[in-house]
């Protein structure tokens, strides 16, 4: 007959459960990786904190971002890897803004706006109609809350040459969008990927889902 002392049986009993809290451990790690990759280069979730791209894209509304589809940023590289194709006209594109990036990591801000110029076009804006190649440049997305009224940059804006491997963008709300009518271009570099669904909406007012935006692909 064998006999057990009482601190055997107890080490006996915790075994198990060290076994368990170190199972749940390795699967929280993994799935932190997980997640860290599919974040880093797959796709990211975005929500829209100002009115810039009304009446595409409200206040509140939450977006999926595709990071793949321009190629992977690897870390420490300015070159994208495994790229699907380049931005293109009409894209509606998140990116690092390009007056922050002097600034620490955690101070940048990411701004949405949709592509008007790629690298080589020639822009210019007379009484808020875009030219692009010296052809008025029409998107239907595209809203003008101020009527008529002119000011400044915002709706005049003499010939420039988008450079090369940059982005020239504006707001869909044209006359309350702070955008390359007034700090020029994106870098390709500062590209973080294209929006392309809207996967809920919150109406901060109203204080209710606007449910008729959840599940919306974004033009």
């Amino acid at each position: 007959m064998k006999f057990f002392s009482k601190d055997k049986v107890a080490d006996e009993q915790a075994k198990p459960k060290k076994s368990q809290l170190r199972d749940w451990g390795e699967a929280l790690i993994v799935a932190a990786i997980l997640a860290l990759i599919i974040r880093t280069f797959v796709i990211q979730a975005f929500k829209i904190p100002s009115g810039s791209m009304e009446d595409t894209l409200l206040i509140g509304d939450h977006l999926l971002v595709s990071k793949f589809i321009y190629g992977l940023q690897v870390p420490f590289s300015d070159e994208p890897i495994l790229s699907i194709r380049d931005p293109e006209r009409g894209d509606i594109i998140v990116f690092e803004f390009p007056e922050d990036k002097d600034k620490s990591y955690f101070k940048r801000r990411d701004f949405i706006k949709r592509v008007i110029g790629v690298p080589g076009d020639k822009i210019e804006i007379r009484n808020k109609n875009v030219y692009v190649n010296g052809e008025r440049y029409l998107t239907p997305e595209a809203v003008y809350k101020d009527g008529n009224m002119t000011a400044g940059p915002r709706d005049n804006m003499p010939l420039i040459t988008v450079p090369q491997d940059n982005y020239f963008v504006m707001g869909d709300n044209r006359d309350r969008s702070y955008d390359s009518r007034f700090w020029r271009f994106v870098d390709r570099t500062a590209i973080k990927g294209k929006a392309f669904i809207k996967y809920w909406s919150w109406d901060s007012e109203k204080f209710s889902p606007r449910w008729s935006r959840i599940g919306r692909m974004i033009d």
